[in-house]
């Protein structure tokens, strides 16, 4: 059964109480909150043979199947590889699925996470079965970006946004999910997931706190002129591009923000809060603005999976950030 998550309570009574269910949901909101075990229950509630108040009964023919991975009447589309597009072919044979009568004469149920990973052929190729599902077909689809999706595919589903969680629950989740952890390290994982709880325990079990650790060291040592650009490039081989641009970008926008109000409770995170205020008082703010614009515009492609030279985009980064402080 996929977990229920306790910030998705009333959502879910939403969701599973209706009388009638639309032919597709798009599930959309940050990473890291719960948004394909949502999906998953709702999956099994639809195919459940008897399902109860809400939730699927677990035990008829139905479920077991389902649980044992050979629901003749489900499907799951995602990439084929990790953070991969999801290819116009894997759609056609879904097609062909949703064409096809139901093997359990119940529903058929489809989910697709994540949908933006679709490529344009892919995302057209699903529209027809969008418009227009045969049988008693629901599909689902997960979005931790809706903005990248094609208005039509947006306008063919019911919208059901899935927030974040407040901080305390959050906090309070991860305490039994992180029993080892101290409340200060929680705290501090919770704002590098951005206050999404799932993305902070996969963070902890990627050893962010130690990456962050390195970059910070880092960057101070690049701005006291101790390390060069490349030197640091290279030895943050191991730290996720998009994890870098993150936190770039985050930094640039703490220092405008210190720049308009010089409100010291608005300087993030303690490992760089002097770093910050420094950059602040030394840089132009039109030095920052355009570092930030090139730190989206990077991160962008980062997020379109684009074939970048790794190396050379973090030195380009850096000879940037370096040449922050002068207001020249």
């Amino acid at each position: 059964m996929a977990e229920a998550y306790p910030w998705q309570d009333s959502l879910w009574q939403q969701l599973a109480g209706r009388a009638q269910h639309a032919h597709a949901y798009l599930l959309h909101g940050p990473a890291g909150i719960g948004k394909r075990a949502l999906a998953e229950r709702l999956m099994a509630s639809l195919l459940c043979q008897r399902p109860g108040v809400s939730n699927a009964c677990g035990e008829c023919k139905s479920c077991l199947l389902l649980r044992a991975g050979s629901h003749p009447d489900n499907y799951v589309l995602e990439p084929e590889e990790a953070d991969k597009a999801i290819k116009v072919d894997q759609v056609r044979d879904l097609v062909s699925f949703v064409v096809q009568t139901s093997q359990m004469g119940g529903r058929k149920v489809v989910l697709i996470e994540p949908v933006e990973s679709m490529n344009i052929n892919a995302a057209n190729a699903l529209l027809k079965s969008l418009e227009e599902p045969s049988g008693d077909t629901v599909l689902l689809l997960v979005s931790h970006q809706p903005s990248r999706l094609l208005p039509t595919i947006k306008s063919r589903c019911v919208q059901q946004a899935c927030p974040l969680p407040s901080e305390a629950m959050s906090l309070q989740w991860l305490a039994q999910a992180l029993p080892d952890s101290s409340d200060e390290e929680r705290v501090e994982l919770l704002t590098l997931a951005a206050g999404s709880p799932l993305a902070a325990v996969s963070l902890q079990a990627q050893g962010v706190r130690e990456q962050r650790a390195l970059v910070v060291d880092g960057v101070k040592k690049l701005l006291k002129q101790q390390q060069s650009p490349t030197q640091l490039a290279e030895g943050w081989n191991a730290i996720p591009l998009l994890l870098l641009f993150d936190w770039f970008c985050d930094w640039s926008s703490l220092i405008l923000r210190y720049q308009l109000t010089e409100d010291e409770a608005g300087l993030g995170l303690a490992d760089m809060r002097k770093v910050i205020q420094y950059l602040a008082q030394k840089s132009s703010q039109d030095k920052i603005l355009n570092i930030q614009d090139w730190i989206l515009a990077q991160r962008q492609k980062v997020l379109g999976k684009a074939n970048l030279n790794r190396v050379l985009l973090l030195e380009a980064l850096l000879v940037q950030w370096a040449s922050l402080p002068g207001r020249n």
